[in-house]
């Protein structure tokens, strides 16, 4: 098998109410969510610079997208410093579970927040 780049392309996360979480992750990233319907799904894509063929993300709502605390992880970046993206969670309605926590020196901190949906979504920084 080729050496991947990276193990992950695409993020999706479900939501019910589509308004309310597109607020919510908006808030939190400060940005104007881009949305668009991709078939029966509706989808606001998350920050990412095209350019850079990076890994992307969306809400996403429709048949088969039911939010969940358990299940598969998502780590969304949160930049330089996650704290800037983590003090906004509260404001724009979500949870903080796990606050910003270092894992490792090479590896930077983490931390673990419920949006407005009731998924448990992860932050990661190096500082």
């Amino acid at each position: 098998m080729e050496k991947l780049k990276d193990a992950v392309v695409w993020a999706e996360i479900p939501v019910l109410n589509f308004d309310r979480a597109k607020a919510f992750y908006s808030k939190i990233y400060d940005y104007d969510m881009y949305e668009q319907m991709m078939g029966h799904h509706r989808m606001g894509f998350l920050p990412m610079d095209p350019d850079a063929r990076g890994v992307g993300g969306a809400i996403v709502q429709g048949q088969g997208y039911t939010p969940s605390a358990l299940g598969s992880k998502v780590y969304l970046n949160a930049g330089n410093d996650l704290s800037l993206v983590l003090n906004r969670v509260s404001l724009a309605g979500g949870k903080v579970i796990q606050p910003k926590t270092k894992i490792t020196d090479e590896i930077g901190y983490y931390a673990v927040f419920e949006d407005t949906e009731g998924n448990h979504v992860c932050l990661h920084s190096m500082n």
